[in-house]
């Protein structure tokens, strides 16, 4: 899988579950050049080195930096500690991943063909909202093809 499973800077795991969104589906999302090449320059290093390659990119951090700018609140400054946090789900070879940069490695959910990912991935979310039922502060994005 093409996922950088290490995060770093501050507050930019919205930028990297969005990252892992799109590289794990390369094969049906056209990405453009400059993720084209950061995809291909990670494909073969460690997630680590991967890491290192994001922490380094000039343009996917100044995209976020834009990105990050335009929401309907203020964008907390980057060593501000916060208590929410994105996580990508995606379908890879049959399987269903949590990817989070917060852990070390992606997080099996079990079987799941690309045609199960909304599904199966809602029933992951389901369990992360019991954990806390009285907690609003929870979000859910879809990438999705328009026919």
């Amino acid at each position: 899988s093409s996922g950088i499973n290490a995060e770093y800077g501050g507050n930019a795991c919205g930028t990297v579950g969005i990252l892992h969104s799109l590289l794990n589906n390369s094969g049906v999302i056209s990405m453009g050049e400059t993720l084209t090449k950061f995809k291909n320059d990670c494909s073969t290093v460690d997630p680590m080195q991967r890491a290192s390659l994001l922490e380094n990119s000039e343009v996917i951090a100044s995209k976020h930096a834009a990105a990050a700018s335009t929401g309907q609140t203020a964008a907390p400054s980057a060593d501000e500690k916060i208590n929410l946090h994105f996580v990508a789900f995606v379908s890879v070879d049959g399987t269903l991943y949590e990817l989070d940069g917060r852990k070390p490695n992606a997080v099996s959910w079990g079987n799941c063909q690309s045609d199960e990912l909304l599904s199966k991935a809602a029933v992951a979310c389901q369990r992360y909202m019991a954990c806390d039922p009285e907690e609003m502060r929870f979000t859910v994005v879809a990438l999705s093809k328009i026919d």
